[in-house]
């Protein structure tokens, strides 16, 4: 049996479908994603994902982003049963149509993003929370298809193995703070995040900064002379391993909330805030911090 989970989302909206492709792998002997350019490093994180087919915008019939190059590939590979996952509305991706044009037999449709939109600025638990709502929605979606999870397995998300990535890092324990976010609206200014950074150091904690290649600049501003910068210098998976080997993420989205929260990681989710929001941040770390042991 083959299978096809079909997802628009960003990164952490893909990583919140990992539990409803377990479900599915439990009978089909191939699961594909079919994901946008921007969920593809998360697809391809994913246990029990054996490929990736990318599908971004209308184009022409090239066999690579246009309508017809996905349906041509989808018609080829012949698929039993589909799983489309998203926030409503869905907009052009045509997603929804796809399956059904390339004649998947049994297709379902579902939610995988529960209440995300209104995480906001979340502390671990209220994070949680919205992760396993998530999950939970792709889940339902899944079981309307016939798929459950295999007995033991608790529904939460998980990534493939992560690399040992104390090279990047050093030694010894640290607090992961991730300073950009898709959503512009939300990234952290570069004034607000080294003041984050800075109280954690005074606070006694060794820090760590991460971003994408696009961020190396805000990174290198947060990072100033006290944080270890990792900026651009992490691929998805390596970036799995920094947070797997945290004590807790601060950040200012919630695709690598979600990400830690994959590999066990607490995460306390901070949009961009107002004054004094430095020394809450560090209240809360240190909160979390005691309360983990």
């Amino acid at each position: 049996m083959k299978a096809l989970v079909a997802h628009p989302g960003g990164f952490g909206e893909v990583l919140l479908a990992g539990p409803a492709v377990r479900a599915l792998a439990t009978r089909a002997g191939t699961v594909t994603m079919l994901c946008e350019a921007r969920g593809a490093s998360a697809a391809r994180l994913l246990p029990h994902v054996d490929d990736v087919l990318v599908w971004d915008t209308p184009g022409p019939d090239d066999g690579t982003g246009g309508t017809d190059g996905p349906l041509t590939r989808l018609r080829q590979e012949v698929y039993d049963v589909a799983l489309v996952l998203g926030p409503e509305p869905l907009g052009d991706w045509p997603a929804p149509r796809l399956p059904r044009s390339a004649r998947v037999r049994r297709v379902a449709a579902g939610r995988a993003d529960g209440p995300l939109r209104g995480v906001g600025d979340a502390g671990a638990r209220r994070h949680r929370t919205a992760v396993r709502a998530g999950a939970e929605a792709a889940l339902a979606a899944a079981a309307d298809l016939g798929f459950g999870l295999r007995a033991g397995d608790d529904g939460r998300l998980r990534v493939r193995p992560v690399p040992d990535t104390a090279s990047l890092t050093g030694n010894g324990p640290y607090v992961a703070v991730h300073p950009g976010a898709a959503d512009p609206g939300r990234a952290w200014d570069a004034a607000h995040g080294a003041g984050i950074v800075a109280r954690l150091c005074d606070a006694g904690h060794r820090v760590v900064v991460t971003g994408g290649p696009q961020e190396a600049a805000l990174t290198r501003a947060v990072s100033g002379d006290t944080a270890v910068d990792l900026g651009g210098r992490t691929t998805s998976r390596a970036f799995a391993g920094v947070l797997n080997s945290a004590d807790l993420l601060v950040t200012a989205a919630t695709g690598p909330a979600h990400l830690a929260a994959a590999v066990g990681t607490p995460a306390l989710v901070r949009g961009e805030a107002g004054p004094g929001s430095a020394e809450d941040v560090v209240r809360a770390v240190t909160e979390l911090l005691v309360a983990a042991g």
